[in-house]
């Protein structure tokens, strides 16, 4: 008898602008995290999600997008399986817990909602450093002082790979 193993999830989070090296690494991201047998989760609402979703899908990877909306988005949204919650910006919640880790790149204040949320549920952080937003200042500026969980901090694309390693993500 063959016993299935759920397969890893990690939630990418955050806003970067295209063209930006936020942008870049967030779609380097999504690949990685599909050729390394990862399901991405992602909103795909901003820039960074939607690469990271639209390169893990060509990759072959699976995409689960959970959206705020109470409808579905168009057909050529990139996700492989969508989840409309009509719950509106109570979906961060959704997000933070959906991935055994969250990256986490630049980011607006519904980044640091997701972030906290994550931090207070114990998932480990993978912060992008030197792009800008949220992102850059959350290993010496954490959510609070308790060390819920780990931050990885990450500038390339190897350093994200050995941190996902080191968590036991990638086998």
């Amino acid at each position: 008898m063959t016993t299935l193993a759920r397969r890893p999830q990690v939630c990418v989070l955050g806003s970067a602008e295209p063209g930006s090296k936020a942008y870049h690494l967030a779609g380097e991201a999504g690949e990685l995290l599909a050729r390394s047998g990862i399901t991405v989760i992602s909103g795909c609402g901003s820039p960074a999600t939607r690469i990271a979703a639209q390169r893990a899908q060509a990759a072959g990877g699976l995409v689960i997008s959970i959206i705020p909306d109470a409808d579905m988005p168009a057909p050529d949204w990139p996700a492989t399986v969508v989840i409309p919650c009509g719950m509106g910006d109570a979906r961060n919640l959704l997000m933070a817990l959906a991935g055994d880790a969250c990256i986490v790149i630049g980011g607006r204040a519904g980044t640091i909602s997701e972030v906290c949320l994550a931090w207070l549920h114990r998932r480990p952080l993978l912060p992008l450093e030197g792009c800008g937003g949220w992102s850059d200042g959350l290993l010496k500026h954490p959510p609070d002082e308790r060390q819920n969980s780990p931050i990885l901090p990450w500038d390339s694309v190897a350093t994200l790979e050995a941190r996902l390693s080191a968590l036991g993500l990638i086998r």
